[in-house]
């Protein structure tokens, strides 16, 4: 009884200690929640800066730059084709793809045997129709003669018939005399009308003659020409491409054999927008022949060659849109028609413009402006070229004023920011204040590994041309390089 009486007291007093502790619990819970409730005093607000690259607004005069690709096209070439039938008996030198020939050299023989023959027959038939012509003149000549002669007697005859007449008139002559007479002189007069047929005989003869041997002269020319065209000559300078022929194959009339293309008159072939078209015409409508430059990308290392806008075509094409233009290119001994080329085309000055990042304009057309206490202000521009990773803006109230190179969606108008210049240092990412990497500049400088890895890659490049390895390398030794060219080495090796 009095284990379990004590057992009892010390469960009493141990739920009665719990039960103290939970009241003084929520005793001081129900104090804390009615002082915060009583509290009405709020942290003030930190302002949050933003760390920006900016750029000033410099307006100047600037040649805005089209971009366009185009497919590099010859504007001398031929085809050479066989003009007569028949087996290849010669070939000339260097008559291959590739082969580089020059103006007049033979390319090609047929076999002239048979032309040969009908040349020599020519020849004889035109000696031929020489000896019938010689002829003809003498015979012409003869009855030329004999008409005289005939005209002599018949004068004579007829004078004779005029003795008789007067001589029976004075009763001295006979009748008969006189018919006599009479019957000679109509005989006399015959003749010469006999021997004037013979003229005319002789005198057609003559231009018969004449007439065959002008068409054995003509036969003569053609057996000569046609012998002539079994040689196929070089009409200039060039290399040959899509050679076909050989030798002892027999080619036909008209068969293509080769194609000649002069590699020193290029010119490309690029399509414009209409939009893009406009700006290269003048206020007479007509095309400005604005000056381009053609790009061809090898091995990281671009081969370019100047030109200048010659001519437009007359029409678009079918299911075509905008302008295709042609340009002529100068010295462009590293191009070859048909190779895919990049083409800048240099527009007139723009004045009043300045140049910006592409990234410093919104999609309304509006920049941020560094305003006082270095708070932004959304100021609207008038863009005026796109030009890869820029904008041509018109400068307007703009001038001398500085830009937000980078826009974020965090920044707009009333933001306070830290400006930083392009030379300045870089902004601290701290306290979540955010920026933009500056504009930078074009040229980087290479630690000694990074410079001999990529001298060791041109040089061990055999693709790459001799000229455009040695240009590469003198830019990879100087203290500083293109970024551009150095990004593109690396794109190459993988790096």
């Amino acid at each position: 009884m009095r284990f379990l009486r004590r057992s009892l007291m010390g469960l009493f007093l141990l739920a009665l200690t719990l039960a103290l502790l939970a009241l003084a619990g929520q005793t001081l819970r129900s104090s804390i929640e009615a002082r915060l409730a009583r509290e009405t005093k709020q942290r003030p607000a930190r302002e949050r800066v933003f760390a920006v690259n900016v750029v000033p607004v410099e307006p100047g005069e600037v040649i805005p730059v089209l971009e366009a690709f185009g497919e590099v096209l010859a504007r001398r070439a031929l085809e050479l084709r066989a003009q007569v039938g028949g087996p290849v008996v010669v070939l000339g030198e260097n008559f291959e793809d590739g082969g580089r020939v020059d103006a007049g050299q033979l390319l090609l023989r047929v076999d002239p045997t048979d032309l040969e023959d009908t040349l020599a027959l020519a020849r004889t038939d035109l000696a031929e129709s020489e000896a019938e012509s010689r002829d003809a003149v003498a015979a012409l000549e003869i009855a030329r003669d004999d008409l005289a002669s005939t005209r002599k007697q018949a004068e004579l005859r007829a004078a004779a018939l005029a003795r008789q007449q007067d001589l029976a008139a004075r009763g001295v002559g006979t009748e008969a005399a006189v018919e006599t007479a009479a019957l000679n002189a109509a005989s006399a007069e015959q003749a010469v009308l006999s021997r004037r047929s013979a003229l005319a005989n002789a005198e057609a003869r003559v231009a018969q003659a004449e007439n065959a041997l002008a068409r054995r002269r003509i036969a003569l020319d053609e057996a000569a020409r046609r012998l002539a065209e079994t040689e196929l000559t070089a009409a200039f300078s060039g290399t040959l491409s899509n050679v076909t022929a050989a030798l002892g194959r027999i080619v036909t009339p008209n068969e293509k054999l080769a194609t000649l293309v002069d590699p020193t008159a290029l010119e490309v072939s690029f399509r414009l927008s209409t939009a893009q078209y406009a700006r290269l015409v003048d206020e007479a409508g007509r095309l400005v022949k604005a000056d381009v430059t053609v790009r061809l990308d090898v091995s990281g290392v671009d081969i370019v060659v100047p030109g200048r806008i010659e001519r437009e075509s007359a029409e678009v094409g079918a299911g075509q849109t905008g302008r295709l233009l042609f340009a002529r290119l100068d010295a462009a001994q590293s191009l070859r028609p048909g190779d895919f080329v990049a083409v800048e085309i240099r527009e007139p000055v723009l004045t009043g413009v300045a140049r910006l990042p592409a990234s410093a304009v919104g999609p309304g057309g509006s920049v941020l402006a560094l305003g006082d206490d270095d708070r932004l202000e959304d100021l609207a521009v008038e863009v005026l070229r796109r030009q890869g990773d820029s904008v041509l803006v018109r400068t307007g109230a703009l001038a001398g004023r500085e830009v937000v190179a980078e826009r974020t969606p965090m920044l707009g108008a009333g933001i306070r920011v830290r400006p930083y210049r392009e030379g300045g240092a870089d902004p601290a990412p701290a306290g979540g204040a955010q920026g933009g990497a500056g504009a930078g500049g074009e040229t980087i400088t290479l630690d000694d590994e990074r410079r001999a890895r990529l001298i060791a890659f041109v040089k061990d490049n055999p693709s790459m041309p001799a000229e455009a390895r040695d240009r590469l390398l003198n830019q990879l030794k100087a203290p500083e390089v293109s970024a551009r060219v150095v990004e593109r080495l690396e794109g190459r090796m993988g790096g």
